[in-house]
């Protein structure tokens, strides 16, 4: 990117924070792990840590680096629409649907014992994103 980019122009890029638990679907890859069902995971999980990125951005040749944590949050109505928005997830859906109709049943039973649910019903989610940017020197 850094080559690419005009000169003045700005490279920016986020990352979930593998490493320090900020994947929003960790509650639920630990809860597969737990059971003995691999995860996929990805390549370079330590290039999302904000040192990294920093490191990364520098090496580039980009001037000005900036980094910042984001921090997000996903209420589902209910475990339904959590259980619903998780199968479809790119990195966890194809692992869900090969898993047995007993091994799916004990997953979501471990997954409602685990999530915190309101006085409505309601699942708050969090997750936490590192993002850095630089400027492609003049």
């Amino acid at each position: 990117m850094a080559r690419v980019v005009c000169q003045g122009g700005l490279v920016t890029a986020y990352a979930w924070d593998m490493v320090g638990g900020g994947f929003p679907y960790e509650p639920l890859l630990a809860e597969m792990r737990a059971l003995g069902i691999a995860v996929p995971a990805p390549p370079s999980p330590g290039a999302s840590r904000l040192d990294a990125m920093r490191e990364l951005w520098a090496g580039a040749g980009l001037a000005a680096v900036e980094t910042r944590e984001i921090a997000v949050q996903r209420t589902f109505a209910d475990f339904a629409d959590y259980w619903t928005t998780i199968l479809k997830g790119p990195s966890v859906g194809p692992k869900l649907a090969a898993m047995t109709t007993d091994d799916m049943a004990l997953l979501q039973a471990r997954m409602r014992a685990r999530l915190p649910v309101d006085a409505a019903g309601r699942i708050a989610c969090h997750g936490r994103a590192n993002a850095v940017r630089g400027r492609v020197a003049r």
